[in-house]
């Protein structure tokens, strides 16, 4: 007996898409045909016709983010023409057929966080027009989300504004990398996939330090709960370092919770934006007797005097992700190591698309 689950095959482009589509093929309608010819051409004709039924656009944010997720599935990377008029408004011109495509956008609201912001909405609502199936807003950095709640009266959050506005816009789905405070999920009424980097930096981590003597380090009391699960993972040990901001943007180290003494110490936060709180808690591991002094985190935000301070610092190797662009930042330091997610977003997309589950991804 053939369990018949809908239409009986899928989007499958070359690549990661093409081996869900043959395996769900032959298990769901091979006793459908006589002959193995019948089979092979009926198969040939619906991979044909359904090639394009998953579509990948990006905005002006990070384009070779979304290109080499497109390289990834296997699949090309829609036409779009994100641009300016003269006094500053977005434009946006969908260059091919997305009638009843699944369509996914890949927009980082990085600086400048409100252009990018917006055209992930005009793209979205163009897309809406153009009677796209669905929309999954694939946003690798989320903006605005330390603003997630009211840290003083008379304040915003921001983050759920933001949550509003692209739900309004038409978004089905939203899928992104590390949000700033797991609670911003909530702001959306749409399902929310949020997903980690740690398998990436993990990995680089394990083989970059493997037989050496290594303590991860939380820069502050509420990063504890994610350093101490990378410690676990690693076999570290682990230390915290206490501060108190005295303005935004602006942090004081006050002392070390743990034994750094003779070890390699890694710095772990979810962001690196001004570095102020990153190089005083390198300062302050030095001081304490580490032997050196690694920074790792998902998004490298690096405004201001950054990359400045980074390279004044005792640091000896800070390792991002590509959810935001570098832009010229490798002309004017040589500490930086960027890791994709490239790979990370494909998978999720590939088991959005197919239906199937993304738990195993947050780890």
């Amino acid at each position: 007996m053939i369990k018949k689950t809908g239409p009986f095959f899928y989007p499958s482009p070359p690549g990661a898409l093409k081996e869900v589509a043959f395996r769900r093929f032959f298990k769901y309608n091979y006793k459908f045909f006589g002959t193995r010819f019948l089979l092979c051409s009926y198969l040939e004709r619906c991979l044909i016709a359904m090639y394009d039924k998953i579509k990948i656009f990006s905005g002006n944010s990070n384009p070779d983010l979304a290109q080499s997720i497109c390289d990834s599935l296997g699949v090309t990377l829609g036409t779009a023409r994100v641009r300016r008029f003269s006094d500053g408004e977005v434009m946006v011109e969908i260059g091919e057929n997305v009638r009843g495509r699944d369509v996914y956008v890949v927009q980082s609201t990085c600086a400048p966080t409100n252009d990018n912001l917006m055209e992930l909405l005009v793209i979205t609502d163009a897309l809406k027009r153009a009677s796209a199936a669905t929309i999954t807003a694939v946003i690798p950095y989320y903006g605005y989300a330390r603003q997630d709640r009211k840290a003083a009266p008379r304040t915003p959050i921001t983050a759920k504004l933001v949550a509003d506005l692209i739900t309004t816009a038409g978004v089905n789905r939203v899928v992104t990398i590390d949000l700033h405070a797991g609670q911003i999920q909530g702001f959306f009424n749409i399902p929310v996939d949020n997903l980690y980097a740690a398998p990436v930096i993990l990995n680089y981590l394990k083989d970059r330090f493997s037989g050496e003597q290594v303590v991860m380090v939380s820069p502050d009391a509420g990063g504890t709960e994610r350093a101490r699960a990378f410690a676990k993972r690693l076999e570290y040990s682990l230390a915290v370092i206490d501060k108190r901001r005295t303005g935004p943007n602006v942090a004081e180290v006050m002392h070390l919770i743990g034994d750094v003494r003779g070890k390699i110490a890694v710095i772990l936060d979810d962001m690196i934006d001004t570095a102020g709180t990153l190089t005083q808690a390198a300062k302050a591991l030095k001081a304490n007797g580490a032997k050196a002094v690694y920074a790792c985190a998902t998004h490298g935000v690096l405004s201001g005097p950054a990359i400045e301070r980074i390279n004044a610092s005792e640091i000896e190797e800070v390792v991002l992700t590509d959810t935001i662009p570098g832009g010229n930042r490798d002309n004017l330091t040589s500490k930086i190591k960027v890791l994709s997610v490239a790979d990370l977003l494909a998978e999720a997309i590939r088991r959005i698309h197919e239906d199937e589950s993304v738990s195993s991804l947050f780890v």
